[in-house]
């Protein structure tokens, strides 16, 4: 008879009373039953950890653990993924404020399953009223890893989501320690580059995902800042050269980096603070592009002659 796949779950938490229980329920509530779940208390000066022990009394499949000090979010997030069953053979986060729907865990695991070589699944998300995620195309479940990468350096459709909307094969998490890149806000992007190098994605069409967003939150501090403009760029650098012709990687950079002047070019008239400006010019830095007013300016140039072009020639949009 054959084994049914063991799921490990885990839930990286800090200060979540507000949304924990919503998150543990939707666990609760999955149609597929063969998981265990794991939830990392970040050391919150909340009743997040009390709200955690309380289910796992009722459940033995959930198991808490707590750090003695806080620790950075993204450091949170890979501690959790360490914590995943030897005997696992797919990991699924489901961050503390999302929650996933009761077929999540079911669709995810039959595409896994269908296609040995796939590394991760995504699927369609809920943030808040929009459905993200969208461009893959119906009905296929299955793309090489390769393509989808090209893709999305190409300026294609974004289909990687958030930390709660992805599953991933259990073996590629144990050997990609730490998993997450904690220098790169956008890490939950590039560890997707970084394990479809030897693997390929699959993708349910279906709304699997909730995502909240919310005042304060970390999510809302990176919109602000718009970090996926410099992730972006980021991803081109490291990966490019892996995923594209030398010429595709050269007219690609190109491309990119006046993307990135245009996008600055229109926050010139959107008043952003000192904290945003400083930001980008020190990840362009980074990159190795000093920041130039002269690229500032041929952005607004170039913005200017698009608005005199009409609606039909549009900005390029960074984020989500």
């Amino acid at each position: 008879m054959p084994t049914v796949p063991l799921v490990s779950i885990v839930t990286p938490a800090y200060n979540e009373e507000t949304y924990l229980s919503e998150c543990i329920e939707s666990v609760l509530s999955q149609t597929y039953t063969s998981w265990e779940y794991t939830i990392v208390d970040n050391a919150s000066t909340d009743r997040t950890l009390a709200i955690a022990r309380e289910y796992a009394k009722t459940d033995s499949r959930i198991r808490v653990i707590t750090n003695p000090e806080t620790i950075p979010a993204l450091a949170n997030l890979n501690l959790a993924m360490r914590q995943i069953s030897p005997e696992s053979q797919y990991c699924k986060m489901v961050l503390a404020d999302d929650w996933i729907f009761p077929e999540c865990l079911q669709r995810m695991v039959a595409v896994a399953s269908e296609y040995p070589s796939v590394g991760i699944v995504g699927a369609y998300g809920l943030v808040n009223p929009w459905v993200l995620w969208t461009g893959l195309p119906y009905p296929s479940h299955f793309t090489a890893g390769r393509e989808v990468c090209r893709q999305k350096l190409f300026g294609g459709p974004y289909v990687f989501g958030s930390p709660t909307s992805l599953l991933f094969r259990a073996d590629l998490v144990r050997t990609h320690d730490p998993f997450f890149n904690e220098s790169n806000v956008q890490a939950d992007s590039e560890v997707c580059f970084e394990l479809l190098k030897t693997s390929d994605f699959g993708f349910v069409h279906q709304v699997l995902t909730f995502v909240r967003e919310r005042p304060k939150s970390r999510m809302e501090a990176l919109r602000k800042l718009n970090t996926a403009a410099a992730g972006t760029l980021h991803e081109l650098l490291q990966y490019g050269p892996f995923y594209l012709s030398a010429e595709e990687y050269k007219e690609c950079l190109r491309v990119s980096v006046d993307k990135y002047y245009d996008f600055l070019a229109t926050s010139c008239f959107q008043n952003k603070d000192a904290n945003f400006w400083s930001f980008h010019k020190q990840k362009l830095k980074e990159k190795g592009f000093d920041f130039k007013y002269r690229s500032l300016l041929s952005g607004m140039i170039r913005k200017t002659m698009r608005k005199f072009r009409g609606p039909g020639d549009n900005e390029p949009i960074w984020g989500l």
